[in-house]
């Protein structure tokens, strides 16, 4: 497809999914209140209908060649569907029932609409990122497993009882097949197997990817694992407060996605990496002094005089004040010495030099010192150091 037709066509794509994902959240409080879009997977759904396709159509706009930008306007225009059709199907059937047309019809897609849209977001995606080709020919059996059991399941979920799903309307199903109910059990086992193979053989592509990828290459998978991570810290944590993080990390994920595939700024990866790093282990560590030094010192006051005191949290939070600063000095080291060792090594290498500069006096000395620093820390091909004869006027060096 050219790219004059292909990057109306994209945007097409995402005006109808913001729409849905709009008119959804309007049904969601028609229908009562917007909790469900904290609460549950609504919320998700949603932001992935408004960012996915936008990050699509830019890349398409600009990489119509490259799938990954298809494959968000498709995911993104599912889910869409998924928000959309769900609460339109509980006000025309629940809150207001016979006042719009087509509930029954609405409820079926929001049932499993989903399902492919999931399914393409965690094999295809890392599949064809970041150039929008598989990884080699031999990655062609889990594309095509990956993609018979988006079928198969998008196709059970469409065609089982609606009591099976608990769907909650007071409608059946159209499309039901009741007699698949004699294989649930071992269609949900086969799935449930071959599809975590799928995801996990996906996950290993994007790191045989890594591992062959240079320069460039390994920038934009970075910038893809440092979202990831992160939006997968958000599913695993059962934490309320880190559960509804996952709107906000689902957000960044195309962002990144995008950045890598256009390269805008692929380089600061690791730079944001290095501070997410140090912060986070520096916020981790600061939480754990509090929490101890407040839960300790209140054990012994209680101990001591019967009742807690104010003193102690005053204590505590001047403690964490002056540990600060040392402390991420502290993580700092441990993590450029750990993860990014060739950037301490060079600095421990330039600190070193940098007090026999001080102390020098022999100009031949100086010159096998400055030689060998700029091979341990630049690395280059070739190093050579021209000098200015000493009888010019200016000194012994140049």
């Amino acid at each position: 497809m050219s790219g004059r037709i292909a990057a109306p066509l994209a945007w097409c794509v995402w005006a109808v999914s913001a729409a849905c994902a709009v008119l959804g959240l309007l049904f969601m409080y028609l229908n009562g209140s917007l909790a469900p879009f904290f609460g549950e997977s609504l919320g998700v759904d949603a932001a992935v209908a408004v960012t996915y396709p936008a990050v699509g159509a830019v890349i398409v706009s600009r990489r119509p060649e490259n799938t990954v930008g298809w494959l968000f306007c498709i995911v993104g225009l599912l889910l869409g569907l998924t928000v959309f059709c769900g609460e339109y199907a509980k006000y025309a059937l629940l809150t207001h029932p016979v006042a719009l047309p087509a509930g029954v019809a609405a409820a079926w897609v929001g049932t499993w609409a989903w399902v492919p849209g999931a399914a393409l977001n965690v094999t295809f995606l890392l599949l064809l990122f970041p150039d929008g080709r598989l990884p080699s020919p031999r990655w062609w059996p889990v594309a095509w497993v990956a993609g018979g059991l988006t079928v198969v399941g998008s196709f059970v979920i469409a065609v089982l009882p609606w009591d099976e799903l608990n769907v909650g309307v007071p409608a059946g199903n159209p499309f039901e097949i009741s007699g698949i109910l004699a294989f649930e059990d071992e269609i949900r086992a086969l799935v449930i197997v071959l599809g975590a193979a799928a995801v996990l053989l996906s996950v290993l592509s994007l790191i045989v990817r890594f591992r062959r990828a240079r320069g460039a290459g390994r920038q934009q998978i970075k910038w893809f694992a440092y979202v990831g991570g992160l939006f997968a810290l958000t599913v695993l944590v059962p934490i309320p407060a880190v559960a509804n993080l996952q709107v906000l990390t689902v957000t960044f994920l195309p962002v990144a996605i995008g950045v890598a595939i256009l390269r805008y700024g692929l380089y600061d990866i690791d730079a944001l990496i290095n501070r997410t790093l140090v912060y986070g282990a520096l916020t981790a560590s600061l939480a754990l002094v509090y929490l101890g030094s407040v839960a300790t010192l209140q054990y012994a006051f209680r101990t001591l005089t019967g009742s807690g005191s104010q003193l102690v949290i005053v204590a505590s939070t001047l403690t964490i004040a002056a540990l600060f600063g040392p402390l991420r000095r502290r993580i700092q080291a441990v993590i450029d010495r750990r993860f990014y060792r060739r950037k301490y090594d060079a600095a421990k290498t330039l600190e070193t030099f940098s007090v026999r500069l001080r102390d020098a006096a022999d100009p031949g000395r100086l010159e096998a010192d400055l030689l060998t620093v700029v091979r341990e820390t630049v690395q280059p091909e070739h190093v050579s150091l021209w000098m200015r004869p000493a009888g010019d006027g200016t000194g012994w060096g140049g």
